[in-house]
């Protein structure tokens, strides 16, 4: 009987052990680690900045904007699927996103902006924070967004 127990104790602990999600990036100590994602190689000279850098089991993703010609819907969109592509390249998903920055390039589009973004992320959203930037935004985008997601 007390072997049955183990081998069900173990059954079990095994089981758990597999429904896990992945264990977060961690060096030999144990502790997390930074951990830049690109898309593409890396570069020759150091950037000023990255796009997706995780710690631990949390990325972030640098704000994205559009530069193109068109309306705050046509901006919103393709800020939306950048963070997309960016969110599966580390490993993650528009559902794991925690929080999200909203900068608009003029507040009049608040209600056009959220009419593409609303269902983006999924039946329970991140939390959310939107304001106009004063002087615009970088690139002449109408709309740019960053967040912070789960992997």
């Amino acid at each position: 009987m007390a072997q049955n127990r183990s081998r069900r104790g173990f059954l079990t602990k095994a089981a758990a052990v597999a429904a896990a999600p992945a264990a977060a990036a961690q060096d030999q100590s144990g502790a997390p680690v930074k951990k830049v994602h690109r898309r593409g190689p890396k570069p020759a000279q150091t950037p000023l900045f990255n796009g997706a850098v995780s710690y631990g089991n949390l990325l972030f993703i640098a704000g994205k904007g559009a530069h193109f010609e068109g309306d705050i819907r046509a901006h919103t969109k393709h800020v939306l699927d950048e963070i997309e592509k960016e969110l599966v390249n580390a490993g993650s998903s528009m559902n794991k996103v925690l929080k999200c920055n909203v900068y608009l390039n003029d507040l009049k589009d608040y209600q056009a902006m959220n009419e593409t973004f609303r269902g983006r992320f999924g039946d329970e959203p991140p939390v959310r924070t939107t304001i106009a930037a004063a002087g615009g935004i970088p690139g002449n985008s109408l709309v740019e967004i960053d967040v912070i997601a789960y992997i």
